[in-house]
């Protein structure tokens, strides 16, 4: 009785032991869905009913309404506890006049980080443009809701679940940089900035760009499949990128990828017009998330109401899961 006693406590033991262990994996695995989950669609939309609202007068670059803007995201970050990777409180990247070719006065980009845990040297950064085209002649506004007012709420809601995850104590092992650019309906002139002049952190240590321009609508193409998104230029530079990107996408969305605008011979050279070419042209790893163009597109009828909000929520996440993924593998993605 006394050996049975023994092996039978020492079963439970290890039972229990591989219990515990499996559970550990489990909540290891199910921590990006968690916190994934915090990203909503009433969350969204209230942000970009302020973000694209006539009180920010078409957030044309280096206007009082682009100022605006770029206080309403410092003020988010801020309330949120998000620091700054300049300076406390100092959430803007100046930019001055003479850098934007007579086509602006001077603007600023918006940054904001979470810093990693185990490699806070190694950078995922995270980017939309903030500006828009302002009021036409006739005086009326271009809201902008979809461009890029969806990408950049996104970033916002994107930001909030891994300050959530890092006061948890599950922070990203790589640091996170939210970066809000200003100039690129004007030429890519923010991005270039950051890139160019005066990148905050080393480019040599910036592990890809997730970029975001235009994910809250549905073209024309998809009418009858809403559960899609373009992907850009996730397989040009680094093939492990491309394929992280598809298993974190089968694994926790299941959308449809369309790599139209992919092909090297698009003859609307999107891979060339946001502001991820500017990572990938000093060969950054990039993914440009776009919802294509629509019959609002650069016109005033960009408005919030538009939005399919459901849809922005799950292309968000989306987002978020990549982010989570690329932040805490154990190896950096390598390049090609």
């Amino acid at each position: 009785m006394k050996r049975l006693s023994v092996f039978l406590c020492t079963a439970l033991l290890i039972t229990s032991c591989g219990t515990s262990q499996n559970n550990k994996q489990q909540d290891k695995e199910d921590l990006s869905a968690t916190y994934a989950a915090t990203i909503t669609s009433d969350e969204l939309k209230e942000a970009l009913y302020t973000y694209a609202s006539d009180d920010f007068e078409g957030r044309k670059t280096g206007e009082p309404g682009q100022k605006k803007a770029v206080n309403f995201l410092k003020d988010h970050y801020e309330s949120l506890g998000i620091e700054s990777p300049i300076a406390k409180g100092d959430y803007f990247q100046d930019i001055p006049e003479s850098f934007f070719s007579n086509k602006a006065k001077a603007s600023e980009n918006v940054v904001a980080y979470i810093k990693g845990s185990e490699k806070p040297d190694e950078i995922i950064v995270i980017s939309a443009h903030l500006d828009h085209i302002g009021v036409n002649g006739n005086g009326k506004i271009n809201n902008g809701a979809d461009d890029d007012g969806s990408g950049t709420v996104a970033i916002l809601e994107i930001a909030e679940a891994f300050k959530k995850a890092a006061n948890e104590g599950h922070g990203p092992k790589r640091s996170i940089l939210f970066l809000h650019v200003t100039g690129e309906e004007i030429g890519l002139f923010g991005s270039r900035y950051y890139t160019d002049v005066d990148p905050i952190f080393p480019l040599e240590n910036t592990v890809a760009d997730l970029n975001i321009d235009m994910i809250g609508r549905v073209d024309k193409k998809h009418e009858d499949n809403r559960n899609y998104v373009y992907l850009i230029g996730s397989d040009k530079l680094s093939t492990e990128l491309h394929n992280i990107s598809e298993e974190v996408n089968k694994k926790y969305i299941n959308m449809d990828f369309d790599y139209k605008y992919n092909d090297d011979n698009d003859p609307n050279r999107f891979y060339y017009r946001s502001d991820h070419y500017n990572f990938a042209k000093n060969n950054i790893p990039v993914i440009f998330y776009f919802n294509g163009t629509h019959d609002d597109y650069h016109r005033p009828s960009d408005t919030p109401d538009k939005i399919q909000y459901d849809l922005l929520e799950t292309r968000a996440r989306l987002v978020f899961h990549t982010a989570w993924e690329l932040a805490n593998r154990k190896e950096r993605i390598k390049l090609d």
